[in-house]
């Protein structure tokens, strides 16, 4: 059966086929912040996920495993286990990387779990938040207080708005991948600084990483909204050619 083509205001684009994860995008417009380190990472962690596949270990299992260490970092962060939490999380960050190579190299992609993991990826990124933000309202001796507490709001609200603008956009039919602060960045850069500095004297590095981690989510936010809105507009007729109007993995999930 040939392939479906997409549809984009007029435009007609077939699909190719989908990128492994850390694969670059051809035209070049995949920009993150550790987009160097995903190659050797992934060769790193490529034994794991054989024997995970061998092993008849079904990606959801993985997913499910995921989310519940974010959470339990969450829980930690909230009690003021910041080093702890930071540790829970970065090993959240590896089965959330691992349950997708597990489904593509088992050929146990599904819909479903395209959805459950996008969904439970949400989950997690609102939990850490809530968690720091609860540490941060309750420990004593917090420099800038109430200011740290809203930016973990900021944080919380611009994390799902970089996941929604992707999302959205592939509903369009556009792969919208730009942006310098993916979630892998979020959780490497909070994980790996809250592990080494624990939270600090009156909470003040993990209150400037929190900012750091909203300023940037804002900023991709910004991106990959200039980048829908310039091929939105090149793919409109009369306009010329379409701008990148790619084709989209249909199981691809927001990030």
């Amino acid at each position: 059966m040939p392939p479906r083509r997409l549809s984009f205001r007029g435009y007609s684009v077939a699909p190719t086929p989908p990128r492994e994860c850390g694969e670059p995008a051809e035209d070049g417009t995949t920009v993150k912040l550790l987009g160097a380190l995903e190659r050797p990472y992934y060769a790193l962690v490529r034994p794991s996920v054989d024997a995970l596949i061998r092993s008849g270990v079904r990606p959801n299992t993985i997913t499910t495993i995921g989310t519940g260490f974010v959470l339990v970092s969450a829980i930690a962060y909230g009690m003021g286990h910041v080093r702890i939490g930071g540790a829970l999380l970065l090993v959240s960050g590896i089965a959330d990387t691992l349950d997708g190579q597990v489904a593509r190299g088992g050929a146990m992609v599904t819909k479903f779990g395209a959805f459950y993991d996008s969904t439970l990826d949400r989950v997690g990124d609102g939990a850490t938040f809530i968690g720091i933000a609860v540490f941060l309202l309750t420990a004593p001796d917090v420099a800038w207080r109430l200011a740290a507490v809203i930016l973990c709001m900021v944080a919380i609200l611009a994390s799902l708005l970089v996941s929604y603008a992707r999302a959205r956009a592939e509903g369009l039919g556009l792969d919208c991948k730009v942006g310098i602060a993916q979630r892998a960045e979020r959780i490497l850069g909070l994980g790996l600084i809250s592990l080494i500095c624990g939270a600090s004297a009156h909470a003040q590095v993990l209150e400037g990483v929190v900012a750091l981690l909203a300023i940037a989510s804002i900023v991709t936010v910004i991106q990959r909204f200039v980048y829908v809105y310039r091929a939105a507009v090149a793919a409109e007729p009369g306009r010329g050619a379409p701008a990148e109007v790619r084709a989209l993995d249909p199981l691809s999930k927001g990030r």
